[in-house]
């Protein structure tokens, strides 16, 4: 059976450097497939779909809100061909009834050891409208390496600079936090896979620059020491949301290969400040993860985060817009203060407001949004920023002899003259 995986395209946030990652869903899900499946993996991102093909089956995978309504075109016209699609993923969970519509069957929850029920149904002509195991997730033993053979490795790179990989070392959050729809995807139990597996995908990937894409690492303090002293040997470079503000955990993860983080600055308050200058004492960087909007921000409070971000030097920062998501804490409380203007899900990017702020408009929150891309970035643009970042992974990678140049590694002018002023 040929099997057609695409990923359809979703635009950038505003402002941000244009780059793609090879993404996690659909190698996770390839992974566990029954044997006798040809996948062909399409990214619309990178990939135009040939829509004249005519496959046993398509499947659609969609990460974000952003990508649901292309995901549904899509969808539409494989099923007007008598084409089946079937759909899962993130934002397949989180709008699961408006994608019924455009589908044959929708996939709810993980997936492993649930698609040979699937393709039995599929082959037998039973295919059900609805699988639904969000609340009954599979074994966290049964979570196997992910299918990067599907992925046209060539394609994920950034001015020649071989972008990272994507694992996964647990599933789950134990938090729950405002804006975040983890709790209902993934329960809010935190589950790690057995360190044993996750050291065997990593040492396979052949790739020295890895992105633990775990919700955090910071839930398990004897489970994270136990990783990172595995990890020590593989000699990895990675990054990864935030990790536990522990000098034996950061002493561990830096020896680890930890390159940097991504670290929600939610205040300017000391133990902030302090937080990142404890990440940059261990020589590990920080991406800002900024969030404006909440009711708490007045104009006055984001301003002073603005500045307050430039004073405790981070490496790079992210700036979005509160946006309520389904089920997530931030859509029960808004939609139900009818405070939520669109439901147009191509504006659900994380960069545009759709709702009415507590303490301006949303015309002065999306003018504030753009203050707060511009003065960061002032005085060194946000390119040269990311350039020196991947420059300092390059300089480690030297010390420690993994340094395995792409053919277009270097190319670039700025990017060597970065290296170039590291390793001096």
């Amino acid at each position: 059976m040929r099997l057609k995986l695409i990923y359809p395209r979703w635009s950038k946030l505003m402002r941000q450097t244009e780059f793609h990652l090879p993404p996690h869903g659909p190698v996770v899900f390839a992974a566990s497939l029954p044997e006798g499946v040809e996948v062909d993996f399409i990214d619309e991102n990178l990939q135009e779909i040939d829509f004249k093909d005519r496959p046993d089956v398509v499947a659609i995978s969609m990460m974000l809100t952003i990508q649901v309504k292309r995901g549904w075109e899509i969808a539409d016209a494989f099923r007007a061909m008598g084409v089946p699609v079937i759909f899962g993923g993130i934002a397949t969970m989180l709008h699961a009834e408006e994608t019924m519509d455009h589908a044959d069957a929708v996939f709810l929850g993980e997936a492993e050891g649930r698609m040979e029920q699937v393709f039995e149904h599929l082959k037998g002509g039973r295919l059900q409208k609805r699988y639904d195991f969000l609340q009954d997730q599979p074994p966290i033993e049964t979570v196997g390496t992910a299918r990067r053979d599907i992925l046209q490795r060539e394609l994920y790179n950034y001015k020649g600079v071989q972008m990272v990989d994507l694992v996964h070392a647990s599933r789950g959050c134990r938090y729950n936090c405002y804006p975040c729809a983890v709790a209902y995807l993934g329960g809010r139990k935190f589950r790690p896979r057995p360190i044993e597996k996750v050291i065997a995908e990593l040492a396979a990937i052949d790739n020295n620059r890895l992105f633990l894409v775990d919700n955090s690492l910071a839930q398990d303090t004897q489970w994270e020491l136990d990783l990172f002293r595995e990890m020590i040997a593989l000699k990895k470079k990675w990054c990864c949301h935030p990790i536990e503000d522990d000098p034996k955990v950061l002493d561990l993860a830096a020896q680890a290969g930890a390159w940097y983080v991504y670290q929600a600055v939610f205040d300017t308050s000391d133990y902030i400040r302090e937080r990142i200058k404890r990440y940059h004492d261990h020589g590990i960087g920080v991406e800002g993860t900024i969030l404006l909007g909440l009711d708490e921000h007045s104009e006055d409070d984001i301003k002073r985060l603005i500045d307050f971000l430039m004073d405790i030097e981070l490496d790079l920062a992210e700036f979005t817009v509160l946006t309520p998501f389904p089920h997530t804490k931030a859509w029960y409380e808004l939609h139900g203060q009818k405070r939520i203007f669109s439901y147009d899900w191509n504006q659900y990017s994380a960069d545009r407001v759709v709702y009415h702020p507590r303490q301006m408009s949303g015309e002065r929150l999306q003018q504030l949004l753009a203050y707060a891309w511009d003065t960061f970035y002032a005085d060194e643009p946000q390119e040269l920023k990311m350039t020196k970042l991947f420059a300092r992974v390059i300089r480690k990678e030297m010390d420690d002899g993994t340094f395995r140049p792409r053919r277009r590694e270097l190319r670039g002018k700025a990017f060597g003259r970065a290296v170039a002023g590291l390793t001096m």
